[in-house]
């Protein structure tokens, strides 16, 4: 009997084909082989919401071709497309598209790409579940009506090349409302008192012992004069903070300036301190759940400073080449095969001790969960991260290292944990109680597996009434912090937290609002909104405040679960939907008027013509334009105080007129413009170089560039004769095991640009 297996991936299929025999043909489809046309909106409101699904560009055509022909040969056809609904749709495109007898129909799904696995898959098929092809449809039909109807109003009434979107758009909301926050945020002064104390019967270093050219404040310290670091002290010596005076526990903001800190420090000089409390106690530390998509998605972006949509990418790769289980998932189940495989590889690997006498199981955080399901785990416990090092590149093998240690960690004893806080106590013209804290690790439980952030401190053997020195006593000054800008492991968390979008959805939707250019990213990867980004998303809060309505994105998203469970009808969940939003849009679309959105009156005049000024927003940020447009067409940017940024001039001469040249700032950033514009537009690049000589045509020089979507890269001057590029800045270095360029990688690391090449080096 002759056999068809269709799969998504190349990859998947390859891993596949090492488990089945020859009565096995398998083939990939390469995604999605249809879908809603490119260039047309695709669907009949006026028809229950049909959908027109096509296959568009010659390569799917010629997967479509060759399918058909594999298809006519076989008797049975598996659709082992992934188990989620985005796969469950795509099985069911396949199957429209090959139109097979329903006797050799057969869907099967696994959760890992394991002979085991897909021989009991193949033992168990069923059918094509509708429900789900109908909840991915509904998906696909609810986006593209937002996308298609509420786009074209934005270029309309705002920029042209702007885009909407239903997760899109909240998603950006919730950045343009976080650095709302931030701009608006005052800090506060506080100011805290700390100290260092040592034993009695250890070297005592006070003030008098430093040269008097040490700063204030910083005085006190050990030999040679060097100031106490209060992060590696020496033996006999712990810092304490003033937790409390007179009895009462200092509020974090009771002491708000320097007069009362100095006061503070003025009657605690020359006072004698002792130890008037010692405590300690044992607490637990417990293992995290093994990862959900989410989860996933945090941890790699905190400990391997992976992009969402990188780690997606990379944990796609390893469940493709079966290394790990399907990756989009928001159970923390473990089977129970795994569950016994692990306590088996940690008695060898470790010691009993490092074993539990049953499973520990997790519950869901997700409401709708889907318990059947499994957390993201490798599919051996036993391949430890050693052991798939030569198979695996760079990146692969640190995010298998992730998910294998949280998963084997999750079923380890806990860490236990010695925890000491003493009291020291002084008595002036008030009682000033000082408080140490130090936590010591008994034992490491989960932690030898998977190191979480987990400080020791130790502190000396103190008893109670002790007498104790102080070292150094300083008046610390501090301010409030804004919150932090969104990472991409703070936007996840706060998308499940708002129940807006699916594990699926999280890592596409940051890529988007990015290469939509509503949101860059900036230092330490955060990000950060245009300013596009406020003047769209206060447009669509205010006139159409069901696309960026948390809460109701979150409702689309269950009725999407409703559907996928077969209790809830898919044309009665769009059309309650589509047609209040209909309305309102064709309402809006007659009565708002652009320059009433765009515009800003100033009481800027135009240095051109004296015509005043107004501020607009256009697709690249905010800028000044004269109001004599088009007759007059001058312009200026606005610098980050909104103020208008003065023409900064430079000795360049303009080629065209012999005018000066001033510095100016374009969708592209910075270049040379004539002084004399309009009527001279000559311009001229400014070249932000990098003093690396172009390593293939040797002549020019690379330089710094940015895309169009902003992206930026590094790239020769002498383009387009030369079109050598890099994503990273390189360095004036080559590759001492293969001889291309070197560049900058992650975390302080020198990296070879070749992608054959694996040689990395720290940065000097």
């Amino acid at each position: 009997m002759s056999n068809l297996v269709i799969v998504e991936s190349p990859t998947k299929a390859k891993t596949i084909a090492k488990f089945l025999g020859k009565d096995y043909t398998i083939k990939s489809s390469f995604g999605h082989i249809r879908d809603l046309p490119k260039k047309d909106i695709g669907i009949d409101v006026n028809d229950h919401f049909t959908p027109t699904y096509v296959v568009e560009g010659a390569d799917k055509k010629k997967v479509v071709e060759d399918l058909k022909k594999a298809a006519k040969k076989s008797d049975i056809i598996y659709f082992a497309t992934d188990e989620d609904r985005e796969g469950e749709a795509i099985a069911w495109h396949l199957k429209e598209i090959l139109n097979p007898k329903k006797e050799q129909i057969k869907r099967i799904t696994f959760h890992e790409i394991t002979k085991s696995a897909i021989e009991e898959s193949l033992e168990h098929p069923r059918d094509i579940d509708m429900d789900r092809v109908n909840a991915q449809q509904a998906r696909r039909i609810l986006d593209r009506l937002v996308g298609y109807e509420l786009s074209p109003f934005l270029w309309k009434k705002v920029a042209r090349g702007l885009s909407a979107g239903r997760v899109q758009s909240v998603a950006v909301r919730l950045i343009v409302d976080r650095e709302r926050e931030i701009q608006q945020f005052e800090p506060k002064e506080y100011w805290t008192i700390d100290a260092i104390f040592n034993k009695k019967d250890v070297p005592s270093f006070t003030q008098e012992d430093v040269p008097a050219n040490v700063p204030s404040f910083t005085k006190g310290g050990i030999q040679g004069g060097l100031s106490l670091d209060p992060k590696n002290l020496p033996q006999g010596y712990f810092s304490a903070k003033l937790q409390s005076i007179n009895g009462g526990s200092l509020d974090k903001f009771e002491i708000g300036d320097e007069k009362h800190a100095s006061e503070l420090l003025d009657a605690l000089k020359d006072a004698k301190y002792a130890i008037s409390r010692v405590e300690k106690k044992q607490t637990k530390k417990s293992p995290y759940a093994p990862f959900t998509t989410s989860t996933l998605q945090q941890e790699a972006n905190h400990k391997l400073s992976f992009s969402s949509k990188q780690t997606m990418r990379l944990a796609q790769q390893l469940y493709e080449q079966g290394y790990i289980t399907y990756m989009r998932t928001d159970s923390v189940n473990l089977s129970t095969k795994f569950l016994g495989d692990a306590q088996d590889y940690l008695s060898k690997a470790l010691g009993k001790e490092y074993t539990l006498d049953k499973p520990r199981f997790f519950k869901a955080k997700s409401k709708n969960a889907q318990e059947a399901h499994e957390a993201i785990r490798p599919t051996e416990a036993a391949q430890a991260p050693e052991i798939v090092d030569g198979g695996l590149d760079k990146n692969q093998h640190r995010l298998y290292d992730l998910i294998w240690r949280r998963a084997i960690a999750s079923q380890m004893p806990e860490a236990i944990m010695d925890n000491t806080s003493i009291d020291v106590s002084t008595k002036t013209d008030a009682e000033y109680i000082f408080r140490a804290t130090g936590q010591t690790i008994k034992f490491d439980g989960f932690l030898k597996i998977y190191k979480a952030v987990q400080k020791e401190d130790l502190l000396p053997e103190l008893k109670e009434k002790e007498q104790v020195d102080a070292s150094k006593i300083d008046p610390n000054q501090h301010f409030t912090e804004p919150p932090a800008r969104y990472s991409d492991a703070s936007l996840v968390k706060a998308l499940e937290e708002f129940e807006i979008g699916r594990p699926s959805t999280y890592a596409p939707t940051i890529s988007t609002v990015i290469d939509r250019g509503y949101v860059e990213r900036i230092e330490n990867r955060r990000l950060k909104p245009t300013d596009i980004a406020f003047l769209v998303t206060d447009i669509l809060v205010e006139h159409f405040k069901i696309i960026t309505d948390y809460k109701f994105t979150a409702k689309m998203e269950d009725e999407l679960d409703e559907i996928a469970q077969g209790k809830l009808d898919w044309e009665k969940s769009l059309n309650d939907f589509y047609e209040p939003f209909k309305k309102n849009l064709m309402e809006k679309t007659k009565t708002l008027d652009k320059k009433d959105l765009t515009e800003e009156a100033t009481d800027e005049k135009c240095d051109k013509c004296g015509s005043a000024m107004i501020i607009k927003t256009g697709r690249f940020g905010r800028f000044l334009a004269c109001t004599g447009y088009p007759e007059c067409k001058s312009t200026k940017p606005l610098g980050d105080d909104g103020k208008p940024e003065q023409a900064e001039t430079t000795n360049e001469k303009c080629e065209k007129c012999g005018a000066s040249m001033v510095v100016k700032h374009g969708r592209f950033g910075t270049f040379l413009g004539c002084s004399k514009y309009p009527e001279c537009k000559g311009i001229k690049n400014i070249e932000k170089v990098t003093g690396v000589t172009c390593p293939e045509c040797s002549k020019g020089e690379i330089i710094e560039k940015k895309s169009k979507t902003g992206r930026t890269f590094y790239a020769c001057n002498q383009y387009p004769k030369c079109k050598t590029a890099f994503f990273a800045k390189p360095i004036n270095e080559k590759c001492p095991e293969c001889s291309s360029q070197m560049v900058y990688g992650p975390k302080d690391t020198y990296k070879c640009s070749s992608k054959e090449c694996k040689f990395t080096k720290d940065a000097e």
